[in-house]
């Protein structure tokens, strides 16, 4: 009998059930400041790019933020969960955009023969399998086209480390009171985030796939990372 992955189950326990308030809660828990993690993202692609994809692309927050600074470009999004894509297919039709295509897929089984310039994803790097993410990515992207992965990361410093415990204690205080479907989230992804290497294996992974320009931007008093590379 095939078991599942672990990682998978993971995100099942973390997020059923969360669709409807993932927009809220994201902008709530990060007071905001996923914005501008995400608008920085955006800032970094190819402005001439015709083809971008959105890994893990969620409710949609990212993609239709890339398809409205790109409208020439032809957006694709692939998100795990059917939850999560309903809405995002619902925020597409309502803004009337055309140039955005949603796909059910597990970020590192996702193929396409049409090549892009830019793929990103933002909060997958600590839940995927890196190596064969990395390695199908580089499949995907034109020759020169660029990779970017943001996460949250856990601070390097002291002082940094007793500020970010102690928001998280007020998440789990304060959040899993009002907001019980995010309980598992608030208490499970401190750890996942100060245990995950993500960093340390995606530079890993990119330097064995021939990626160079290999660069790590941190945001935010080290509360996320940008990692991008050059195919």
């Amino acid at each position: 009998m095939k078991q599942l992955d672990p990682r998978l189950m993971l995100v099942q326990r973390f997020f059923a059930g969360t669709g409807k308030s993932y927009d809220f809660m994201v902008n709530f828990a990060t007071f905001g400041i996923d914005r501008l993690w995400k608008r920085r993202m955006v800032n970094l692609m190819p402005p001439n790019a015709s083809r971008i994809l959105d890994l893990a692309c969620g409710t949609g927050i990212s993609t239709l933020a890339i398809a409205s600074r790109y409208p020439g470009c032809q957006v694709v999004g692939v998100e795990l969960r059917e939850e999560y894509l309903k809405i995002a297919r619902q925020k597409v039709q309502r803004l009337g955009l055309k140039n955005i295509e949603l796909v059910l897929s597990r970020a590192e089984d996702y193929r396409s023969e049409e090549p892009f310039d830019c793929i990103s994803s933002s909060y997958l790097a600590k839940y995927a399998e890196l190596r064969s993410l990395t390695h199908n990515n580089k499949a995907m992207l034109k020759e020169g086209g660029l990779l970017l992965m943001h996460d949250f990361t856990f601070p390097p410093k002291p002082y940094l480390i007793r500020f970010w415990r102690l928001y998280f204690k007020i998440l789990q205080t304060i959040g899993s009171r009002f907001f019980p479907s995010w309980r598992e989230i608030y208490y499970g992804l401190p750890q996942l985030i100060e245990e995950s290497p993500w960093l340390t294996e995606l530079k890993e992974s990119l330097q064995q796939e021939g990626f160079h320009h290999i660069q790590r931007e941190y945001l935010t008093l080290y509360g996320s990372a940008i990692v991008s590379a050059r195919k």
